[in-house]
């Protein structure tokens, strides 16, 4: 009995370390916020902070937020920053760091902190506040003690008369007081987007769960209970890939603003999109293509994480070589599992035609198409681009497609040749669906996992040494082979031309120079020029105003006509104003490539082949 109490003392001990901050008694950073005047685009914050009696506090805000590889310099919209105590002394207030203040808290038991946060930067990764809603990240909003170690942190808003409704994915705390919530730590705070206003709000239930498309700007274009039934598919889809819902509730927080992007967290998703997106086939399937990118994530980078992502430093750089894993496979199965989902049709699949909306809209291609048309392929290797996401991805300019590619495009393309390549020489019996399943419970806890680990969880899947396969598509510049993942499903890479049209009369080959145009006050600029192209080969500059070719004037409205009156070969001067300074340009155009890359099924293949499709489409 004296042995037996102490080991019983030590597990109760053990027991209550292990519950959460806000169980164990800590003080609570408490927010209040406000919004006085929402049409100027403030939130007004007062942070009630605990200083343990200390001499000084010091505060800190993030300077990215995760998820988005970007410094983005959150301080920059905090204003007006003081500190009192609570029964009302003022406090002195330094700013020691571009996102630091030191609050001279004088030995009292808690500081007041009030400021101001602008935000009108209409995107997932920051805040926007106006006379109709609000939506509020995190990192770009909330104060915290630098040192102050693990403690909940507790949220209160209070509307304007106009707002009806908040939500977010904390815990609701009880009582009398509305629109108020726990995060159990400044982690789960910053991963939980707050939404403030009167949206329009679709539910429904997955194992018992409640799941909330919070739907704000719809106008009355938007069919929010058609849209619902759909997640819902992607929700049963995903919950059947991975075999459980990890969360108690989730929210989509779908912001129809005449925007883009997405951005992921714990048990929620920001999303932003045009009301207009489902009134057409090609845009919708965008929309349900970014949903199913977002809820992936669930499971693959906000618990299965490279070991780079968390715990936090939200002040420095999280730099990994595995963003290909947290997006690239994110992206490769967010499109699958729309057709598995029965979302997509399989030539919609296959050809790529669940491109997002936007400047592509018209276009649709696949990610294949995409690397393949991306001259940075010779330059940049994978690895490399998920390592240098915060110098290159979130800062394009017009010679990024010439020195970098996507780790979303190129990593989705390696994420299908894996998985083809898993289940050929497994005979179909594993696929990179079971790499994942392994790899979920063995990385998605506290610690993640290393590049290293990943590489071994796929090997020991597939049964063979996959080195070779990584090191040609992680690590060098080399093209990737795709002739065994379309023999193994008896797919092939169509022309694009349509076997009916074969005895029509063919259009003659328009002239072509590779060149981004875009109209700029009346005048034809030339916006980018892909290495390769006549355009580079003739010396043709991003910001260039192409004037005339030949003796004729040309406007931007011509520009696409202008080039049907010229077939490729033929040599032309290009009249061009550069900095103000007219000047010709010799070029010869070119013949625009063919787009070679469009998977669609071989009508030789076999049924072996067949089969094989079924079962990567989940048929």
């Amino acid at each position: 009995m004296n042995r037996e109490m102490p080991m019983r003392f030590r597990l109760v001990l053990l027991a209550l370390l292990a519950l959460p901050a806000a169980l164990r008694g800590a003080e609570p950073v408490r927010y209040s916020l406000r919004f006085p005047a929402p049409q100027t685009h403030y939130v007004e914050v007062e942070a009630d902070v605990p200083s343990d009696g200390r001499d000084h506090v010091d505060l800190m805000i993030p300077v990215w937020t995760p998820g988005s590889y970007l410094v983005r310099e959150y301080a920059r919209h905090v204003e007006g920053v003081t500190a009192r105590t609570p029964e009302g002394k003022a406090l002195t207030v330094e700013k020691t760091a571009k996102n630091r203040w030191r609050i001279d808290s004088a030995g009292a038991a808690r500081v007041v902190v009030g400021y101001r946060v602008y935000g009108r930067e209409m995107s997932v990764q920051t805040n926007w506040v106006d006379g109709s809603f609000a939506l509020l990240n995190g990192a770009a909003t909330f104060l915290t003690p630098v040192d102050g170690g693990p403690r909940p942190h507790e949220v209160r808003l209070t509307l304007p008369a106009t707002w009806a409704k908040t939500y977010c994915g904390l815990p609701i705390v009880a009582g009398d007081v509305p629109h108020r919530y726990l995060a159990d730590n400044y982690d789960a705070l910053v991963d939980s987007p707050i939404y403030a206003g009167s949206p329009e709000v679709d539910q429904f239930e997955v194992d018992g769960k409640p799941h909330y498309i919070v739907n704000e700007g719809g106008g009355g274009l938007w069919d929010g209970p058609k849209a619902a039934k759909d997640v819902e598919a992607i929700v049963r889809t995903q919950r059947d890939f991975w075999g459980s819902l990890p969360y108690d509730k989730y929210i989509v927080f779908n912001l129809l603003t005449e925007t883009g992007g997405g951005l992921e967290h714990r048990n929620s998703t920001v999303l932003m999109a045009s009301r207009w997106a489902g009134r057409r086939r090609a845009d919708y399937l965008g929309w349900l293509r970014l949903v199913s990118h977002e809820y992936f994530h669930t499971w693959n980078v906000k618990r299965l994480r490279p070991v780079e992502l968390g715990p936090f430093d939200y002040e420095k750089e999280a730099v990994s070589r595995s963003l290909w894993i947290a997006e690239g496979l994110t992206s490769y199965y967010g499109d699958l599992l729309l057709r598995r989902a029965g979302l997509c049709t399989d030539d919609e699949y296959l050809a790529g035609d669940v491109a997002p909306t936007g400047a592509d809209a018209d276009k649709p291609k696949g990610d294949i198409q995409r690397l393949q048309e991306t001259p940075g392929r010779a330059v940049q290797p994978l690895e490399s681009a998920s390592a240098d996401a915060w110098i290159k991805f979130y800062r394009r300019d017009e010679n990024t497609p010439n020195t970098a590619i996507s780790y979303y495009v190129k990593g989705a393309v390696v994420g299908l040749l894996l998985d083809a390549e898993i289940r050929r020489v497994t005979h179909g019996s594993k696929s990179l669906d079971d790499v994942m399943r392994l790899a979920y419970p063995r990385y998605s806890g506290a610690t993640g996992f290393t590049p290293g680990q990943f590489r071994a969880v796929a090997a020991e899947v597939a049964g063979v040494d996959l080195s070779s396969f990584f090191h040609r598509a992680l690590e060098t510049t080399d093209e990737l082979d795709y002739v065994e993942t379309l023999k193994w499903y008896g797919l092939r890479f169509s022309t694009g031309e349509d076997p009916k049209d074969k005895d029509k009369p063919k259009k003659p080959e328009k002239a072509w120079l590779g060149l981004d145009t875009k109209p700029d006050g009346g005048r034809l600029t030339v916006a980018a020029v892909k290495r390769g192209t006549p355009g580079f080969e003739a010396g043709f500059n991003v910001a260039d105003e192409i004037v005339a070719v030949g003796d004729e004037r040309v406007v931007p409205e011509q520009w696409s006509r202008r080039m049907e009156q010229y077939r490729p070969a033929e040599k032309v001067s290009v009249l061009i104003a550069r900095r103000g300074k007219l000047m010709r340009l010799d070029a010869t155009f070119g013949q625009e490539p063919k787009p070679l890359f469009k998977l669609e099924p071989d009508p030789a293949a076999t049924d072996a082949q067949k089969a094989h499709l079924r079962a990567w489409l989940g048929k």
